[in-house]
């Protein structure tokens, strides 16, 4: 498997004959540095941790141009076909859903979810994360936004993640404390991609502190942007 990370939250992994796009936040993320052609190219699937904008991004482009299937809450996925996303793919918290190839696994995240229309605020679901299985690869867990709980150990125990994908941004997330924790305490050994920083200001700046508080607890990789890591 290949992962590349594209700043705040985007992921791309890509395995077998999969490209798949985790919460594809390009255009407007000032931290995605790569060009948005060679991000999108030959998606297969869209998997969407939550209804924030900064999470949805392109999916709706995306899906248009690439044909892409769509998997998200059903509150989500419903508003995404009124906004003209053809294959879609509804679940929700503790469900899995089986795909050409792999399975998605909706888990608990601590987060809000929803998006302002026409001056209004809409509901667009729970926030979740998100754990993807494939034959012969590793299993990885994206969190998405939340804050730490106890239940992270229930998720691992359960789901045996080798991969998780960590916000440690602060302020909507959990910052490098609560997320350092969380590693040390639930998720130790692990490999460990932080995400969710350094996009705009309110955020930590770096993966530093985080990366010097967990310490030897765990492997931390802080990826380069838009550069694969192979696993």
């Amino acid at each position: 498997m290949k992962i590349t990370w594209y700043g705040h939250s985007a992921f791309r992994l890509d395995f077998a004959d999969k490209a798949v796009l985790i919460d594809p936040f390009l255009t407007g993320n000032p931290s995605f540095r790569s060009g948005r052609d060679v991000a999108v190219m030959g998606t297969t699937h869209v998997l969407l941790t939550h209804g924030h904008g900064d999470h949805v991004g392109d999916t709706v482009g995306i899906a248009e141009a690439t044909g892409a299937t769509v998997v998200a809450n059903a509150d989500l996925a419903a508003w995404l076909g009124h906004q003209g996303v053809k294959n879609l793919e509804m679940m929700n918290t503790g469900g899995t859903v089986w795909l050409d190839g792999f399975a998605v696994s909706m888990v608990r995240a601590d987060h809000s979810s929803g998006a302002m229309v026409d001056g209004h605020s809409v509901y667009l679901g729970n926030a979740n994360g998100l754990i993807v299985k494939a034959p012969g690869e590793p299993v990885i867990w994206h969190m998405g936004d939340t804050d730490l709980f106890s239940d992270m150990a229930l998720i691992a125990e359960i789901h045996k993640p080798e991969i998780v994908m960590v916000p440690i941004g602060d302020r909507f997330t959990m910052g490098p404390e609560s997320a350092a924790l969380a590693v040390k305490r639930y998720l130790p050994g692990l490999t460990i991609l932080p995400c969710h920083y350094a996009s705009f200001p309110p955020l930590e700046p770096n993966a530093e502190r985080f990366v010097a508080l967990v310490e030897e607890e765990a492997t931390v990789i802080v990826p380069e942007n838009g550069v694969p890591l192979s696993f």
